[in-house]
């Protein structure tokens, strides 16, 4: 392997372009933005005037253009291409003695010349599948890969490896380390020059099946899953555009991190959102304690709901008369209750059923009416389905159901709660949850408007109304920080891909509530995705070793079956553990690392976020709120440790580990939300404290 190549004069090359590897690979940039520019201009060229047969359809076509000029947007400190790769044969020919191989620039999109030839293949192609995995061992056919440096979105480097020269040793590459290593300012970046074979395999599994990636901190769990998800757009872009793909993250914090790295990748068309945003049916007012959010949260309420809505249905005790014109038409009650009891054996939606009721007494009624000696069509048969005597069966054997009216009625009315609950519940749990019962917190409700839901309500009703009404599913979905989530909220995401599949990504290490699962498999098993494969990356890539080494000395308490992170970066980092006297000092930790280049973040737990405040503003420090960009005039963030979880700094103070231990309902919970605020460093950590540190990490 060369080692990086750097001109002294980055911007003006003093020997010819033909002479020098590094001027040629620069005018080859210069030429695919050229390129790229090009294609942008041809797509803004359109005429689409006279091509639609409608307004319908132009606006349409309007839509995908402008869409896919934004996709070809040149973003100018966003390298276009960041790898190369030199073949020994032109891949998919034969490998014949002599044959000439080919050059592929990689990068994050797809880029052509005038005449349609290729100047940068796009990272998710086949054929740019050897640049992350091939291996002195395994080639590839590839003779060379070459990676390029960046300053600033000038290309100024290069490093080289001869995969196929026994001569050469593999070697760790600097480049990549330099870019792993990258000050972090601003928003997520992607990670398509960095990624790492094992991650790749990931990136490119197949849209049929269901992947869950167990990741400890700074392994890159999150980037991966947000790639596959570009990779699955790339690879089946008709299907996924038909059905649709979804980002669940824990927090709107975490939502505006991550937001620019898809769209970096060309990618525009991808929801984002929150679980809570998936189940906004009403309006979230209220809060619940631990114990009560516990017992909504846990799957056996979603039995508990089914038989509610279903406790609805009745048997008929009379007959149905059916009057049309002069003729009287009588189903017995007996012919009714079979057509009840078939589609309640059908296990079909609540709702489906009651619909299809009206349809089948009418064709009942349709069969006595043939054989009286009449010919009725499709047209009496709807005719009777809409008939009033009909209609009033219906509703009284078949009632429509209100999901949020039918939860509110099981939080406020103990006795429907109890027949409901019954060998499910027991007597504690339901006093838990109910509403009205002293300590319950919360006020018997008028209305569905005026009652204060709480967040594990609203999944309640989510399950409620796909009980009544199918939930539509999408191609594909992406759960990040899955850890954290209830059975019933498992269930919830699950509902919105029964026919697609799932990307999952967590740390059971990382699991800060009460609630948290105890295993995939479990978590799974709820989601609906029995059968995903469960892959676990322990090769960490953004905490530094010294951090990651401190930090694991929780493991044993808050998730010992897992493997511990192995820190791939050569630099150590910087870690520091100071016992200071107050507030005073812990802004002086921050003044001291906000020296260094990129962000820095003071975690605190959320009990202590006000005086840190304070501290800082007395001290003339501006600071940001988890998820606001960072800039240049003002680069830390004052993070609340329960905010903390998914975000990454170049450096981090970490205020009072006991406090953020303490501030948890119960030990492990803190130790838990400890161990995340531990490892959201990406370059030097210094752990600040008044009291005792916390015994396990003694």
């Amino acid at each position: 392997m060369s080692t990086p190549s750097t001109p002294s004069t980055p911007s003006a090359p003093s020997t010819p372009v033909d002479d020098d590897p590094l001027a040629r690979e620069r005018a080859h940039l210069a030429s695919s933005r050229s390129a790229l520019r090009a294609m942008r201009e041809d797509v803004e060229a359109l005429d689409i005037s006279d091509v639609t047969a409608n307004w319908v359809n132009a606006q349409i076509l309007e839509r995908q253009i402008e869409e896919r000029i934004k996709a070809l947007a040149d973003l100018s400190h966003t390298p276009l291409f960041f790898g190369r790769l030199d073949y020994l044969h032109a891949p998919g020919a034969e490998r014949a003695e002599g044959a000439e191989g080919e050059q592929f620039y990689i990068g994050r999109r797809h880029v052509h010349d005038v005449d349609g030839d290729p100047m940068v293949i796009d990272w998710r192609a086949p054929v740019s599948q050897p640049f992350y995995r091939a291996s002195k061992k395994d080639p590839m056919d590839v003779g060379l890969r070459r990676r390029f440096g960046y300053t600033g979105g000038d290309l100024t480097a290069y490093e080289d490896e001869h995969l196929s020269d026994p001569a050469e040793t593999a070697r760790t590459s600097k480049l990549l380390q330099r870019e792993i290593e990258r000050p972090r300012v601003g928003p997520m970046r992607d990670i398509v020059a960095t990624i790492q074979p094992e991650q790749d395999e990931i990136v490119r599994s197949g849209l049929g099946g269901t992947v869950c990636v167990q990741g400890g901190p700074g392994t890159g769990k999150t980037a991966v899953g947000l790639h596959r998800v570009a990779y699955l757009l790339y690879a089946h872009r008709e299907r996924l555009a038909r059905t649709g793909t979804l980002v669940i993250g824990p927090n709107r914090s975490f939502l505006h991190y991550i937001e620019q790295v898809l769209p970096a990748l060309g990618e525009l068309a991808v929801r984002q959102g929150t679980v809570d945003d998936l189940v906004a049916h009403v309006e979230v007012r209220g809060t619940d304690d631990a114990a009560a959010a516990v017992v909504k949260g846990d799957a056996r309420m979603a039995e508990v709901l089914r038989r509610a809505v279903y406790s609805h249905v009745s048997m008929p005790s009379e007959p149905l008369v059916v009057v049309r014109g002069s003729r009287r038409w009588r189903l017995p009650a007996y012919e009714l209750e079979e057509m009840i009891r078939e589609l309640l054996d059908r296990d079909i939606r609540y709702g489906a059923a009651r619909e299809a009721l009206p349809q089948r007494i009418a064709h009942a009624v349709l069969v006595q009416m043939e054989r009286s000696g009449e010919a009725p069509d499709d047209r009496v048969q709807d005719a009777v389905a809409r008939n009033s005597a009909v209609k009033a069966a219906v509703k009284e054997v078949w009632p429509a159901v209100d999901p949020a009216k039918l939860v509110l009625r099981l939080l406020t009315d103990a006795d429907f709660l109890a027949e409901h609950a019954k060998g499910l519940l027991s007597e504690d749990e339901q006093k838990t949850i109910l509403w009205a019962l002293p300590g319950s917190g919360r006020r018997p409700a008028r209305s569905v408007k005026a009652a204060r839901w709480s967040a594990a309500d609203a999944v309640l009703i989510d399950e409620t109304t796909d009980i009544v009404e199918r939930t539509h599913s999408l191609g594909h979905v992406v759960l990040d920080e899955a850890q954290d989530l209830s059975p019933m909220q498992y269930r919830a995401v699950g509902r919105r891909c029964t026919t697609g599949s799932a990307t999952v990504l967590g740390d059971l290490a990382q699991g800060t509530t009460p609630w948290a699962t105890r295993s995939w498999q479990e978590a799974l098993g709820h989601l609906g995705k029995g059968d995903a494969v469960i892959e676990e990356l322990t090769a960490g890539f953004r905490v530094p070793t010294d951090v990651i080494t401190y930090a694991s000395r929780l493991l044993p308490h808050i998730a010992p079956g897992l493997t511990p992170v192995a820190s791939v970066r050569e630099n150590p980092g910087f870690f520091d553990l100071r016992s200071v006297a107050g507030t005073a000092e812990v802004v002086a930790a921050c003044e001291e690392l906000l020296r260094n280049e990129g962000s820095t973040g003071l975690i605190a737990a959320d009990a202590r976020i006000p005086a840190l405040a304070e501290a800082l503003s007395a001290s003339g420090i501006g600071y940001l709120a988890p998820g606001e960009e960072t800039t240049a005039e003002t680069r830390l963030t004052l993070v609340p440790a329960s905010l903390a979880k998914g975000l990454e700094y170049d450096y981090v103070v970490l205020d009072e580990p006991r406090a953020v231990v303490d501030g948890e309902p119960d030990e492990r919970t803190g130790l838990r939300r400890l161990y995340v605020a531990l490892t959201r460093a990406v370059s030097g950590l210094i752990v600040t404290h008044a009291a005792p540190l916390p015994p396990q990490l003694d």
